[in-house]
């Protein structure tokens, strides 16, 4: 599995990591096979939240593992917080003490890798989060910090009196969900490409040596892209010749595209079956030219001024 830096952490982590929010789909006997098959391809990067199945995914997660008897150093663990369901995003400093010290429960571990804000909430005080964040990371309780849906103006709000360097920003993004680079590309056009709604998140995070992680990265209008020849028929017809061409699958090749920009985003993968998540690992050996790249970003749907 190609590795790649996290943020200012010191960190190679894979290219490629699992996303559990759907871990409540496999029954409980299933998990530890699963992850094991995680492992074997080289993601040993699991990320979560405390509001995926309500808390159960992390359980669940946390029993899968056991199981299968290894350190707890053998992996790395991302957790999420900040969002209430149906009520309100909360980044008080009581929340994320609280939010934290629940996340560690539920998977009996003493540390996380890293947390994350999960979405930017309107009332933050960035005091509160650096004090929340100095506490947790002088107790041991997380090592390194994050973001998740955050555009660059609320990452450096959040930065000038949080202490620690904000290592990760979770985006969507995929070959259809790409405007963080048709904003770019479009600059100063009246096309829609050219509207900026993420602030210039991709080029503020290779700036600050924030990682983004790209969420739902198969995911189109309506679902996923992939053999959508409805909605997607031309990328569908580069993909797939894009894969004949590699002797892989439309999967991979999709994975590959976003593995090849030189941001060095890092995939999450949500998928719980054993061999999607096994072709979207090897995204990461395929190497795309220049000029498949650009033929694939177009075949999405984007321009070119």
């Amino acid at each position: 599995m190609k590795q790649i830096p996290l943020g200012t952490t010191g960190l190679q982590v894979p290219a490629v990591a699992l996303g559990c929010m759907r871990l409540t789909s496999l029954a409980p006997s299933a998990i530890p096979a699963y992850l094991d098959h995680a492992l074997s391809l080289g993601i040993n990067f699991f990320d979560h939240a405390d509001i995926y199945g309500k808390g159960m995914c992390e359980s669940l997660f946390a029993q899968g593992f056991a199981a299968l008897h290894l350190p707890r150093e053998s992996i790395i663990l991302q957790s999420k917080c900040g969002i209430v369901p149906h009520q309100q995003y909360n980044q008080s400093y009581a929340y994320i003490i609280q939010a934290a010290d629940g996340i560690l429960k539920r998977l009996h571990t003493d540390y996380l890798d890293i947390l994350l804000l999960h979405r930017p909430d309107a009332l933050v005080q960035p005091e509160e989060v650096a004090k929340a964040f100095d506490e947790l990371h002088t107790k041991g309780k997380v090592r390194f910090f994050g973001v998740s849906n955050h555009r660059p103006y609320q990452i450096a709000l959040l930065q000038q009196t949080v202490q620690q360097p904000l290592c990760v920003n979770q985006m969507q993004f995929s070959l259809p969900f790409s405007g963080m680079i048709a904003e770019g590309i479009e600059a100063n056009r009246l096309s829609d490409g050219a509207v900026d709604r993420s602030g210039g998140v991709l080029d503020y995070g290779r700036l600050h040596h924030i990682t983004m992680q790209a969420w739902s990265p198969f995911q189109g209008r309506n679902g996923s892209f992939i053999d959508d020849n409805t909605g997607y028929p031309d990328l569908n017809w580069a993909l797939g010749e894009c894969a004949a061409h590699y002797q892989t699958t439309k999967t991979a090749v999709a994975s590959a595209w976003i593995l090849r920009h030189p941001a060095q985003m890092q995939v999450i993968a949500g998928t719980m079956q054993s061999q999607r998540l096994t072709e979207i690992a090897h995204g990461a050996d395929i190497d795309l030219t220049r000029e498949e790249w650009y033929r694939l970003y177009l075949a999405a749907g984007h321009s070119l001024p």
